[in-house]
């Protein structure tokens, strides 16, 4: 097969990485938007900047320049973006014919006052309603899956042919691929969980201890499953491995961006210290504000979500934030 992965960040270095060294022998371009960090690449056959120490195998090779050259011969593409950068990358991708997978976890900034942010499979739907394309989440450190260890997804989609198609290229000895038709679900696990790692890390930077923890990812969860349900979601996605599987990772795991901003921000970081010190993207300090605004238009109640966007947004510090939860009246479970 041949794959076309655009975005050469950890994540997507990774599953390039993956992929090239599957047993079936897949021809993998990794499409790097700098040419200067391609050319390192290539020279050095790894990824020094994010998976430094990994080589590359054999079957990946590194290109810069034109990208849509490329897609037009590849027969899966998997755009490795921010969200940020997805609509952009969807809408040059609108007339390819292969399937397309994003990695991108998030909710798409509002354009407009009012307005509601997107998520990915909204995004397709606005801007190349007729590509056949899909989500690839599920609980994955990037370094994990470059050392092959082993690490299991879910590839989500209304066509059957991108599900397949990424279980035909990803699937292995150390990959295992779960396809899922509730794209909803999983991408609403993959947006939340980050947001609930800044709370967990800011509770375990406090020391607030392991009772508190497990609080916050059992009720975290709560909150994610009813986002979910409200937009659609299948209840059972969020016991899952994008759902529960996701969120324990991102929350406790000392590989996740998110769960250090909270750690950073518990030793009194402002948030651009916090965010400039990790040399990688949080997407979880870029989608709270979006998370909790659809939330509120649909009615759901998101306590957690709600106190770290006052936490991100300087209204609440530290120690405030842990009070406001505590201070909320009994309810049922």
């Amino acid at each position: 097969m041949n794959i076309l992965v655009i975005g050469a960040g950890a994540w997507g270095t990774a599953l390039a990485m993956s992929a090239a060294a599957h047993p079936a022998g897949h021809a993998v371009k990794l499409w790097a938007r700098d040419a200067q960090q391609a050319q390192a690449m290539r020279a050095a056959r790894e990824n020094t900047r994010y998976l430094a120490g990994i080589a590359f195998p054999p079957g990946l090779e590194v290109i810069d320049g034109d990208a849509m050259a490329a897609a037009a011969q590849a027969e899966l593409v998997i755009v490795a973006t921010p969200m940020a950068a997805l609509r952009e990358w969807l809408q040059r991708l609108k007339g390819c014919g292969a399937p397309v997978a994003w990695l991108s976890k998030g909710f798409e900034a509002a354009s407009a006052a009012g307005a509601a942010g997107l998520m990915a499979h909204e995004v397709c739907a606005a801007v190349a309603p007729q590509l056949r394309a899909g989500v690839f989440s599920g609980p994955s450190f990037a370094l994990e899956v470059a050392r092959q260890q082993p690490t299991a997804l879910v590839a989500a989609s209304s066509h059957a042919a991108v599900s397949e198609a990424l279980v035909a290229a990803f699937h292995s000895s150390h990959v295992r691929v779960y396809a899922s038709t509730d794209i909803v679900g999983v991408e609403v696990g993959g947006a939340v969980k980050n947001v609930l790692a800044i709370a967990t890390g800011l509770c375990d930077g406090l020391q607030l201890g392991l009772n508190a923890r497990a609080a916050l990812i059992t009720r975290g969860l709560a909150e994610m499953t009813r986002l979910g349900l409200a937009l659609g979601a299948t209840e059972k996605t969020f016991m899952g491995l994008s759902g529960l599987g996701d969120l324990v990772l991102t929350a406790t795991g000392d590989l996740s961006r998110n769960r250090k901003v909270g750690l950073l921000l518990a030793e009194g970081k402002t948030l651009d210290q916090a965010v400039q010190s990790l040399g990688h993207v949080a997407e979880g300090v870029y989608s709270a504000r979006t998370v909790l605004q659809r939330a509120q238009m649909l009615g759901v109640d998101m306590p957690i979500t709600e106190t770290v966007v006052a936490l991100l947004d300087g209204r609440l510090q530290a120690g405030e934030a842990v009070q406001s939860l505590m201070a909320r009246d009994p309810r049922e479970e």
